[in-house]
């Protein structure tokens, strides 16, 4: 970056706040040292921990609230009462343009709701999604929406869509990504009437979008496409799926390599390679769903990651800020409706 970035930070969102969010600070610090720090918080927490991390100091300026929202609070109620929480503050230095971004590891569907009301959605955005990075065997892919929306009709994929294609660029480096939406079968005629009419409005659209077609389950994994499309309610299914089945393996891997004193000699010789694999697969490395189509960048750390989690978080709001991500997509919704309302206007002469 060539100047300077402020994002603020829910201090005391997450499980081992603030102690993780200073941390977290501290190690993101040393790539992105042009980043400043807005830090909503309790001050009588946070100044002992500035004192022992004298770099995040001197970038960050505290923000005293002894409000905060809780992990059991429903969003109804944070929505009424959490303004002042250390996360509706932080939420809000992003509305006034304080701030770049936000990043918390605090109350999902409480960040949804309060990020929604004061910062809005884009022009031409009807509903938020959630999206994440997910390693795949080509390397990293995308997927939206994974939570955010249960049902969702075929303008709303097609707007995931864009939206995933404009993460993967800033976030993912990929020049152009392929897109598909996921299905149960990769043929034309399978799937629900909203995936059908999505893929079609995809196939003839003339944005610079390389869509690959309907994907399935197992391409997620083998990194078939580098963004894949869905509703929230497949899935948050997926991305649960996907989670536990990593602790099974995980799991089994352990106890296979304890089992007997050959076993543990052999994860010995092993531990080179072992350590390769657990660094590829570490969540830590992909923690930071993003809250696309608000009107502001906004990333929601995992709620129980530690300070290298969070580092990621922050690394991937800076990035996302740095490249004008949100100008990006009003530029090509605004291609897209302009493409679609030239059919409609010929259809109606």
């Amino acid at each position: 970056m060539s100047t300077r970035l402020t994002l603020s930070l829910d201090a005391m969102g997450g499980d081992n706040a603030p102690q993780m969010v200073v941390e977290g600070v501290d190690i993101a610090l040393a790539r992105l040292p042009q980043v400043d720090f807005l830090l909503f918080g309790d001050e009588g927490r946070l100044a002992p921990l500035l004192d022992r991390f004298p770099r995040v100091k001197g970038v960050s300026q505290v923000r005293h609230t002894d409000s905060v929202v809780s992990n059991h609070e429903k969003p109804s109620l944070a929505l009424r009462t959490g303004r002042n929480s250390s996360m509706g503050l932080a939420i809000d230095a992003v509305r006034a343009g304080e701030a770049a971004g936000l990043v918390s590891a605090g109350n999902t569907g409480a960040l949804m709701a309060m990020a929604m009301f004061a910062l809005k959605m884009l022009p031409g955005i009807d509903r938020p999604a959630i999206a994440t990075c997910f390693p795949t065997r080509r390397g990293e892919s995308v997927m939206l929406d994974l939570g955010a929306n249960v049902e969702c009709d075929a303008d709303n994929l097609v707007q995931f869509a864009v939206m995933g294609e404009v993460f993967a660029r800033n976030v993912l480096g990929l020049e152009q990504p392929s897109i598909g939406i996921l299905n149960i079968g990769a043929e034309g005629l399978k799937g629900n009437e909203a995936v059908k009419n999505a893929a079609a409005t995809l196939q003839r659209t003339d944005l610079p979008i390389s869509f690959y077609g309907f994907v399935e389950g197992d391409d997620i994994g083998a990194g078939t496409v580098d963004v894949v499309v869905t509703d929230g309610f497949t899935g948050n299914i997926a991305l649960k799926t996907a989670e536990g089945t990593a602790m099974l393996f995980g799991q089994f891997l352990k106890e296979a390599l304890s089992a007997s004193p050959l076993a543990r000699l052999g994860g010995l010789l092993a531990r080179s390679a072992l350590n390769t694999f657990r660094m590829r697969v570490d969540p830590r490395r992909y923690n930071g769903a993003v809250l696309l189509g608000l009107d502001g960048i906004c990333v929601k750390s995992h709620g129980g990651t530690d300070a290298l989690g969070f580092a990621n978080a922050i690394r991937i709001a800076v990035e996302m800020a740095a490249h004008g991500f949100n100008e990006g997509i009003k530029r090509d919704l605004a291609h897209l409706s302009t493409a679609q309302r030239t059919p409609r206007r010929a259809a109606a002469g």
